[in-house]
């Protein structure tokens, strides 16, 4: 079987990927393995900080929401969206911690900074409970991690980059 085209192939080893639930990864490999009888190709993706190692069916790569790094572009918009107003909407906690949890699951930058912005608290506002605080971090985590791969600083840079924003921003 001659697929290997740039059909679904357009990531490549040592490119950097954002796969959804877990943000940004590094292709170490593309290999094939057979299950069931059936050779199936793979991205082999590495998520160094998780220790953790994820194997992808090329042909479904696109189908879950893998993605190219966000643009220097995109980075810039989301890091405005952290500016912006939080909004937070007057239903019920669960309801909203689950459309966060959707925002973070999604992959999008944009979606990912307004769950940032949404949760974060300056030290003079009321105590976060212990699941706002864990998709507070899950979502700084994401968005962090991005901007550190797309603008090729460390993460360390990169939080003080959000957090720079996020202080000077309105109140």
């Amino acid at each position: 079987m001659a697929r290997k085209k740039k059909k679904d192939s357009e990531f490549s080893p040592n490119d950097f990927v954002v796969y959804p639930a877990h943000g940004v990864g590094k292709i170490i490999n593309i290999e094939v393995q057979e299950i069931v009888g059936i050779s199936t190709e793979f991205f082999v993706i590495a998520f160094e900080k998780d220790k953790m190692t994820l194997r992808v069916p090329t042909a479904k790569a696109r189908s879950i929401g893998m993605r190219e790094l966000s643009s220097p572009d995109m980075v810039a918009k989301a890091l405005t969206t952290l500016k912006g107003r939080a909004r937070v909407k007057r239903a019920m906690w669960s309801r909203r911690a689950q459309e966060y949890e959707q925002k973070i699951n999604s992959g999008d930058l944009i979606a990912i900074a307004e769950v940032v912005r949404d949760l974060h608290r300056k030290d003079d506002q009321r105590e976060q409970s212990y699941s706002e605080r864990q998709l507070y971090e899950s979502a700084l985590e994401h968005l962090t991690r991005e901007i550190a791969a797309v603008d090729g600083m460390d993460e360390v840079k990169a939080r003080k980059r959000v957090d720079d924003v996020l202080l000077g921003r309105a109140a």
